[in-house]
């Protein structure tokens, strides 16, 4: 499974070529996971292949699509959690290395730690050895629009809050024939954010988490409103725990307790069973599946 962000064009201003280009990059990610896992691959490796693919699509607020912050710049959050040992890395305010998920899972498996940010974070990707790009790779005039729209906005004291053009977020979930699993998610955070500002995403338990034993889970909406549930270790904890379904775990945490705190986004999650989940509260997520002997799915809306 794979999601490229809850915050989607509204309905209505969606039009026909745009829509098909979100369907072909989700339908491209997917592809990218699901080669892996054709091939006996883990769910690790597919989980980073998808999220890969989804941050060299501008159309997503990730990787090469990444919106910036108020003073112009970008800094991007990821993180990676294998299900089989709950070993997890994660990055925080970055900008250089190509793919910021490559960089959590080497966070995870070329040193001790679980979250680095900035400098340090990108010397471990140098030791590893990953490819780094130029500022103007991840310029993107829609994002550098969308920035000078939202500062104009916050000075003529009319700000809102449409996911379209302040949030996004991409990120996968998979269960391999061995019944392993694994969640891996990359934002850019939001448009106009404040320098420093870290979201959920990189934080283990809120926007990423995965055990073996319940489910892996991916989110994506207001950064704020995850980390204050714990969202992904909260869904989780109620599969593990009580015994819910995937469903119930993932249905109840994002359409009651994130609306009754006014948050608003979705997720991904997959579980131990193989049954699967993308409830979200919002006018839509990008988002995409594919199970064996089964079609790939792509949807918006």
């Amino acid at each position: 499974m794979i999601h490229g962000g809850a915050g989607v064009l509204p309905r209505d201003a969606m039009q026909p070529e745009a829509e098909a280009r979100y369907h072909a990059a989700l339908d491209r990610a997917l592809a990218a996971g699901e080669a892996l896992l054709t091939a006996d691959g883990n769910a690790l490796d597919a989980v980073e292949a998808a999220v890969c693919a989804l941050e060299d699509e501008p159309l997503f607020n990730a990787g090469r699509g990444a919106v910036f912050t108020r003073d112009g710049r970008h800094e991007m959050d990821a993180a990676i959690m294998d299900g089989r040992d709950r070993i997890a890395g994660a990055v925080a305010g970055i900008c250089g290395p190509r793919n910021p998920i490559r960089v959590a899972r080497a966070v995870m498996q070329r040193t001790e730690h679980v979250l680095m940010i900035g400098e340090g974070a990108q010397a471990v990707a140098t030791e590893a050895g990953l490819p780094f790009e130029e500022d103007t790779y991840f310029f993107t005039q829609a994002r550098w629009n969308s920035l000078q729209e939202t500062l104009e906005m916050e000075r003529a004291g009319r700000l809102d809050d449409d996911p379209s053009r302040r949030h996004g977020t991409v990120g996968a979930v998979a269960r391999d024939r061995h019944g392993a699993l694994a969640a891996a998610t990359s934002t850019g955070g939001m448009t106009a954010k404040r320098t420093g500002r870290v979201g959920d995403t990189p934080v283990i338990g809120a926007g990423t988490f995965a055990d073996n034993r319940s489910c892996a889970v991916s989110a994506t909406g207001d950064g704020e409103a995850f980390l204050r549930l714990a969202v992904a270790h909260e869904i989780e904890a109620r599969v593990r725990l009580l015994s819910a379904s995937l469903d119930d775990a993932a249905g109840g945490v994002v359409h009651d307790d994130l609306t009754a705190i006014g948050g608003s986004g979705g997720l991904i999650a997959v579980a131990a069973d193989g049954s699967f989940a993308a409830p979200f509260n919002c006018e839509g997520m990008y988002r995409g599946w594919s199970v064996e002997n089964g079609e790939r799915e792509t949807h918006i809306y």
